[in-house]
């Protein structure tokens, strides 16, 4: 695994998180119906996470010499609840795939921080993905 791939990687990683702060804050903003409290404060809450999860990759691209990405990935258009939360989903499922095999990617290139930071952050997308999996399986 060679430094410029690594990075490559972590700048996916890094537009992934910046769609996701993106998905967040604008589906609270857009979430409507007798829902809209519960769902708001819960996309809400994610913003954080997903932040911190950026500011990891970006500071960790730049000491690897890299220059981290402002662009995030597209947000999918969404008009109700539903779609909003299974868009969440489907980007939380990418978000892990995309982690382990960064963790796997960072371990070949000799950095076991960042391959043991990487895998925290699974955990992390896991259970965002569990959450709103239960959300999603009482759906109506």
């Amino acid at each position: 695994m060679d430094k410029a791939k690594l990075i490559q990687g972590l700048n996916d990683d890094l537009a992934g998180e910046l769609q996701a702060v993106v998905m967040y804050l604008t589906y609270a903003a857009k979430v409507s119906g007798p829902h809209r409290p519960a769902l708001r404060q819960f996309f809400m809450a994610e913003i954080p996470d997903e932040t911190g999860h950026a500011q990891f990759l970006a500071d960790k691209i730049c000491s690897l010499g890299g220059e981290p990405t402002s662009a995030p990935r597209k947000v999918p258009a969404a008009e109700t609840s539903r779609q909003m939360l299974e868009n969440v989903l489907k980007a939380e499922a990418q978000a892990i795939s995309d982690y382990k095999k960064r963790a796997e990617q960072a371990s070949e290139f000799g950095d076991k921080g960042l391959s043991t930071r990487l895998e925290t952050i699974v955990e992390d997308e896991t259970t965002h993905y569990e959450e709103t999996l239960k959300i999603l399986k009482g759906w109506e």
